[in-house]
């Protein structure tokens, strides 16, 4: 196992790589909870309970395909990094295609099946790095910018403090209200602990608002500690129901699975690159088997979809295993067990309340907004279209409608400012595909 995992060269051993994997665990483990409750669309009430997701089965999927992945990566790829099912990916999942496109979860988990066998054949065939290039930098930093505000803005309504008003479209919620305040105290506690460096900040401030909740009686108290798994039955293959279903092949649904492959693209690839610099594994500014680590994912992604949750991807909290000491693929697969584990601890999950899990949602939000800062704003031909692609997510609901918007506006801005020859011809391409995309959706 040491030798396989190079321990020696990287200066690591056992107890270093497990509590690398166990702090990586606590640090992502929060999405054990994001996820059922964002896919199955907890916090929009009037929801027909027909057409939800079931939560247990989400619950199981999620720490299934967290821990296969996780198993992959170290195992295939050999790099500290844990894989899970993304946030924002799963908001673009539950709040886009299901909520605001009416389109069934199981045609939804179908595309994000397609889209993680096509991320596969593009990474094995070389084509990603070419379209991926293809994208320009500051479109890429908007598009996560873009999700960061549109995942803390999930995150404000579903804890009650953004509300609809009638006259300004939006409002603030009643500060009053004794569920609004749990989630206000859950964010100032999990901003604490991040500006003070605990690692695992935010699952730590979920945990303690939990508590206080119970204390105050805003949350209600478990029946249990360990039970048996829930059934994964209601999620599992649901989505090859899609394939026989006619009204699956449509223009909307395609422009889907692009913006759950670039989303995906933009996520893992930026992730990759952080995690394996801090790990110094990064070797004349080349990325060893940087197409294992992006095959993995991939490979991720599709079994999570059979599973029944969104797509998988690398998570960036996979830099507080490195910061405590992991190097290597062991600690990936150790993060991998611990996911594996928590599968017996679901009763614990009632504790968790939209009040719980909004400081986390919001919190993430904020560190996605910071690539914001690498945008060169004075380039007004590259401005606008980066604007657009941000702001357009939260506004129109829609992560979709965001990439569409900035991926329209950049070939125009850069036509007419005389730099057309600079936009890659796949940019055209792309273009053409989300105007289109953006008159019949």
């Amino acid at each position: 196992m040491k030798k396989y995992f190079e321990f020696d060269k990287l200066g690591t051993n056992y107890r270093r790589e497990i509590l690398g994997g166990f702090t990586t665990f606590l640090a992502m483990a929060y999405i054990l909870v994001v996820n059922p409750q964002t896919l199955s669309l907890q916090s929009v009430t009037d929801f027909p309970e027909a057409l939800r997701m079931d939560y247990g089965a989400i619950f199981v999927a999620t720490a299934v395909a967290a821990a296969i992945g996780s198993f992959i990566m170290g195992i295939f790829a050999k790099y500290p990094l844990a894989l899970a099912p993304g946030l924002g990916l799963n908001a673009f999942f539950a709040y886009t295609v299901v909520l605001v496109n009416g389109s069934p979860w199981q045609h939804a988990l179908a595309a994000v099946f397609i889209s993680g066998v096509f991320f596969l054949l593009l990474t094995v065939t070389g084509l990603r790095e070419k379209l991926i290039n293809a994208i320009p930098l500051e479109l890429k930093l908007a598009v996560g910018a873009g999700i960061g505000l549109f995942i803390a803005f999930i995150g404000m309504q579903s804890a009650g403090l953004i509300v609809n008003n009638d006259a300004t479209l939006v409002g603030i919620g009643d500060l009053r209200d004794p569920q609004v305040l749990l989630a206000v105290f859950g964010i100032i506690i999990t901003i604490i602990f991040l500006v003070r460096g605990v690692k695992a900040g935010v699952f730590i401030g979920m945990a303690v608002t939990a508590i206080v909740g119970m204390i105050f009686g805003l949350v209600n108290t478990p029946e249990a500690i360990v039970s048996a798994p829930p059934s994964i039955a209601p999620t599992f293959g649901a989505l090859f129901e899609a394939f026989g279903d006619p009204s699956f092949y449509t223009l909307s649904m395609l422009s889907v699975i692009l913006t759950f492959l670039f989303v995906d693209f933009f996520d893992n690839a930026g992730t990759l690159v952080a995690v394996a610099n801090q790990a110094g594994l990064v070797k004349d500014n080349k990325l060893p088997r940087a197409g294992k680590a992006l095959i993995s994912d991939s490979i991720a992604t599709i079994v999570g979809s059979i599973f029944g949750t969104s797509t998988i991807t690398s998570y960036v909290e996979s830099s507080s295993g490195v910061a405590a000491g992991a190097r290597t693929g062991f600690a990936a697969i150790v993060t991998g067990c611990f996911f594996l584990l928590a599968l017996f601890f679901s009763p614990l999950l009632s504790v968790i309340t939209s009040a719980v899990t909004a400081p986390a949602l919001i919190v993430v939000g904020v560190l996605m907004v910071a690539s914001l800062a690498d945008i060169d704003w004075k380039k007004f031909e590259v401005a606008v279209p980066a604007f657009f692609t941000m702001i357009m997510m939260p506004l129109t609901y829609s992560i979709a409608t965001g990439i569409a918007v900035g991926f329209v506006f950049y070939p125009l801005t850069m036509i007419v400012k005389g730099r057309a020859k600079e936009v890659h011809p796949i940019m055209y391409v792309f273009a053409v595909i989300f105007l289109v995309y953006l008159f019949t959706a």
